[in-house]
């Protein structure tokens, strides 16, 4: 036979583990505390401020320029401007050289003065042969003819062969040079007109920097503003870290236990015999 009974206690602990570093932990915090006038802005800070201020209220000095040459870019840079000229040389280069390069008819009696050359030759030859004939007392006759006659065609062929082929030779070469130039001129037309459209990509790519230029005053003075507000809080933040935890070492805690005892069965008898014994003598008389 066993019994149980129960018994509830509340029990109160403080833990304060760090109490020998108690000073060192209080001199910490007093030396934080003298620093909490400390976080606002210095006298150098808060000139500085001031001075990013003042610029930032000039603005870029450079926004015009910047804004000019993105302006500028996208209308082409100039790159095209001397098209005109380009295409006026040209036509003054094609003018000169014809109508040789666009003649087809090399004949070398069209050719100026090839007419007085040759009959000049013809003059010579005639004069020489006719002069030795005429040495010979044999002047005027169908020799002299004949000779004669061989000695121009040999004399005069040549000269008139060569002609032709020069004046082929110079048609084709103007007409070559015409050709090359043409080529050229158009090379240069299109890569002033590619200059010109790599400006216009220049310039919307520098368009963004000149509208930052345009907003440099203003996102000069919100840094500014910005390191006017985030420097004392920045040093608050500091002393909060270092403070914070320091306040929070050691603490008191509150608790509730039950004790439960278990009984044997003598102990139970004894208990409930002085019970009944107390009733007993409840009844009796007074005195007994």
């Amino acid at each position: 036979m066993g019994g149980q009974s129960s018994q509830q206690q509340t029990q109160n602990s403080t833990t304060n583990p760090w109490a020998p570093a108690q000073p060192a932990l209080q001199g910490i915090l007093g030396q934080l505390q003298g620093q909490l006038g400390n976080t606002a802005l210095t006298g150098q800070e808060t000139g500085a401020i001031n001075t990013l201020e003042s610029n930032a209220a000039q603005g870029n000095p450079y926004a015009s320029q910047i804004g000019g040459t993105t302006q500028q870019l996208l209308n082409g840079g100039g790159a095209t401007d001397q098209n005109g000229a380009i295409q006026q040389n040209y036509q003054r280069y094609q003018d000169q050289t014809n109508p040789l390069a666009s003649n087809t008819n090399y004949n070398p009696m069209n050719t100026p003065g090839f007419s007085d050359a040759l009959n000049t030759k013809i003059s010579d030859i005639t004069n020489g042969v006719n002069g030795s004939f005429a040495a010979a007392g044999r002047d005027f006759s169908g020799a002299n003819s004949m000779a004669l006659g061989r000695g121009i065609s040999q004399g005069i062929a040549p000269t008139i062969a060569a002609q032709y082929n020069q004046n082929v030779q110079n048609q084709q070469g103007a007409a070559g040079n015409l050709y090359g130039a043409g080529n050229t001129n158009a090379g240069l037309l299109a890569g002033l007109n590619q200059q010109g459209l790599a400006n216009k990509q220049a310039g919307a790519q520098m368009a963004p920097s000149a509208l930052e230029a345009n907003n440099y005053g203003a996102n000069a003075t919100l840094q500014a503003e910005a390191a006017r507000r985030g420097i004392p809080v920045q040093a608050l933040g500091l002393l909060a870290n270092i403070g914070i935890p320091i306040a929070g070492l050691g603490g008191q805690s509150t608790g509730q236990s039950n004790t439960t005892n278990q009984m044997s069965g003598g102990q139970q008898f004894n208990q409930i015999a002085g019970g009944v014994g107390g009733l007993f003598h409840s009844f009796l008389p007074f005195g007994l």
